[in-house]
């Protein structure tokens, strides 16, 4: 009994290794996002995860390529990359222009 006690707190100490598949408190706190956050991402798609019987799981290989994946594009976007690969929201948001007073 005393060695499972161990490793439930082993699991709470930040300093243990971060495991390839991770719940979303683990996963939450591996990005540094909120639980909130990290659940609504999950059913919009925006982030990698999978559906384990109720549970939402993220696999940390696949969190660190969309990390990579989110740096290289806005990375791309601060360089100037072109207008085909910026989201539509951002065109629609720009304002029309006003028309010249008679």
């Amino acid at each position: 009994m005393p060695q499972v006690m161990r490793h439930a707190r082993a699991e709470k100490d930040p300093a243990s290794p971060v495991r390839e598949v991770m719940d979303i408190r683990q996963a939450a706190a591996y990005l540094g996002i909120s639980a909130d956050s990290l659940y609504r991402y999950a059913a919009e798609n925006t982030i990698p995860a999978f559906r384990l019987g109720n549970r939402w799981r993220f696999k940390k290989s696949r969190l660190d390529a969309w990390m990579d994946a989110q740096s290289d594009a806005g990375a791309e976007r601060q360089a100037g990359g072109s207008g085909a690969d910026r989201p539509s929201k951002l065109l629609k948001r720009q304002k029309k222009p006003v028309r010249a007073v008679r």
